[in-house]
């Protein structure tokens, strides 16, 4: 594994072999979470209430991770406001919708699996069954309050599996109106109530190995910027909440099934679990899946840590066109859908020739459609703009498109515009200009789906029109226009681990006192994003499982007295 660059204040990564218990821990806990984000904070807060000892080491030097730059929708089946409100959302319906788009060419409705492996469909019921309880521990505990998003479909609601289309996603209940910051809302709630409640929080170390004794995990080692080392006990167990490897170049190229240039997941994710697990003979599963979204290619290129990934492409007066200046995508597909089409192979040509697009607006849509949420490349006056590049007619703007890709001619295998991009761009904004006056998509079907209108952002309101995500380019200028690629929010793949969280060795037994949970272990969505918030949904209830499983753990005392230890709870 080739090392990458550790991130700001991050120390750098050691060996990760397993060392032996044979020397006093500097601190003792039940309960060691490694990771202080969307995954690990809820862990470490049922482990808590549970009663024990915990302690949550984080590498960065605050908590939160990718969390931070998420709205944190999460997606819950079966929760408590759907039955209030007497929405019927059964096991069996839910389960088949999930089976239906991981697998779809497995899915058979007739297989008591549904055609999921035995693996992935104890995965799936483990959501069903946990989600909810753990969504309402988190609330009654002060920890994460949320309102119900009773409007809010699955991003693949017209399914005729999904017999629950509307009503799963929860919200933080300090988010804005919008939604777009809930992560850090979330954050916020869950850190003061660990604070509160007595976790013993350690930012600023990154944990390197595991401390084992007869082949189970008693323990981590973690190294601090200042060069320290700190051995860390776990009685019980340890529970890795760290994130995928988006931000490891080297394991990017060699599992992703695409050629990212980079993600918006925290910096820090950079797939230390992979190289911690793997001397304890953890299995992988799913290292060639994603959760998937377009992403500014500067910014991505650049390593920016604020880069977001564009939940919602804003514009309804705005295309997406190739290096040839056609159309060659839905722009209002879900992100992870829409994120597919950049890496379409070219096999006659060897290329990947959507693998950068251009996204094109008018003034219209920038007066009226600029945002600075959930990652829209429209932007309001006085924000980050130097990704948006600027023409008063389509052939400056050519021309500006063409001087900025030069910039980028190393890391794109020497993109360069057709010589007709100009004007091959008129006629496709021509054309689609037709369909916006009609209301009708003949091409891509654009603003066909709800998600698609969910996702649509605010446009400028002009009555009577059937399709708010479709209206005519200007034929006058000024236009403007980005280079957009396709990236990950974070990887999904890693450890195989079982319902309760207990990462599985090569022979699918559980490697006592080790645990995973989130992204930094395989999800069994494989290629599927079922709905928006099925990151951290499913994440909160294994984060559940994963509590109870640790705490019903053997007690390991360390072989030799700490130097320093927790106060009793």
């Amino acid at each position: 594994m080739t090392s990458t660059p550790a991130p700001p204040h991050a120390p750098a990564r050691e060996s990760a072999a397993p060392v032996p218990d044979d020397r006093p821990a500097d601190v003792v806990a039940d309960v060691v979470v490694v990771g202080g984000g969307g995954g690990g904070l809820p862990t470490a807060l049922f482990s808590r209430w549970l009663g024990n000892e915990v302690v949550l080491l984080e590498k960065a030097d605050v908590l939160g991770g990718t969390a931070r730059k998420a709205a944190f929708w999460y997606w819950v089946p079966a929760n408590e406001p759907m039955r209030a409100a007497g929405i019927a959302d059964e096991e069996p319906d839910f389960l088949r919708y999930v089976a239906r788009l991981a697998r779809p060419t497995a899915y058979d409705p007739e297989s008591p699996t549904l055609g999921l492996s035995p693996w992935e469909y104890d995965m799936c019921r483990a959501i069903y069954a946990s989600a909810s309880p753990a969504a309402e521990l988190l609330a009654e505990r002060g920890a994460l309050e949320y309102r119900h998003c009773a409007g809010v479909p699955d991003y693949w609601s017209e399914l005729p599996e999904d017999k629950a289309p509307t009503g799963r996603v929860l919200v933080p209940a300090g988010a804005r109106e919008s939604m777009s910051d809930g992560g850090l809302v979330a954050v916020a709630s869950m850190s003061a109530a660990a604070s509160r409640d007595g976790v013993d929080v350690r930012t600023g170390h990154r944990v390197q190995r595991l401390v084992t004794r007869d082949g189970a995990v008693v323990g981590v080692e973690a190294t601090t910027a200042d060069g320290r080392t700190s051995r860390v006990a776990a009685r019980k167990a340890v529970v890795f909440a760290t994130g995928g490897f988006t931000h490891d170049v080297d394991l990017r190229r060699n599992f992703l099934h695409a050629p990212v240039y980079g993600g918006c997941a925290a910096s820090t994710n950079e797939g230390d679990f992979l190289a911690i697990a793997g001397p304890v003979g953890a299995q992988l599963r799913n290292m060639n899946y994603a959760w998937m979204c377009p992403i500014p290619l500067e910014k991505a290129v650049a390593r920016d840590p604020g880069m977001s990934g564009m939940f919602s492409v804003a514009g309804d007066s705005m295309v997406f066109v190739d290096k040839t200046g056609r159309r060659v995508v839905n722009e209002k597909l879900q992100y992870n859908e829409l994120a597919q089409r950049f890496f379409a192979y070219d096999g006659d040509r060897g290329e990947y020739p959507h693998l950068v697009l251009v996204q094109v607006w008018d003034q219209r849509s920038q007066d009226h459609s600029a945002s600075d949420e959930y990652g829209r490349l429209i932007v309001p006056p006085g924000t980050d703009d130097a990704h948006v590049i600027r023409g008063e007619t389509l052939e400056e703007l050519s021309a500006a498109i063409a001087r900025r890709l030069e910039r980028y001619r190393g890391v794109t295998g020497g993109l360069t515009l057709a010589p007709d991009f100009a004007a091959t761009l008129r006629q496709t904004i021509e054309r689609f200009n037709g369909f916006a006056e009609r209301g009708v998509d003949e091409d891509f079907h654009r603003g066909e789906k709800p998600v698609q209108l969910l996702f649509n952002g605010v446009v400028k309101d002009e009555p009577g029109r059937t399709n708010p995500t479709m209206w005519p380019i200007s034929d006058r200028g000024p236009y403007y226009a980005a280079l957009v690629t396709g990236g990950t929010l974070d990887t999904k793949g890693g450890p195989r681990t079982n319902p309760d969280g207990q990462v599985l060795d090569d022979t699918g037994t559980p490697v006592p006192g080790l645990y995973g949970v989130g992204n930094c272990v395989a999800s069994a969505s494989a290629q599927a994003y079922w709905a928006g918030g099925a990151t951290l949904g499913p994440i909160i209830a294994f984060a559940h499982r994963a509590a109870q499983a640790a705490d019903r753990e053997p007690v390991r005392e360390p072989a030799a007295a700490p130097s320093s230890q927790l106060t009793p709870a």
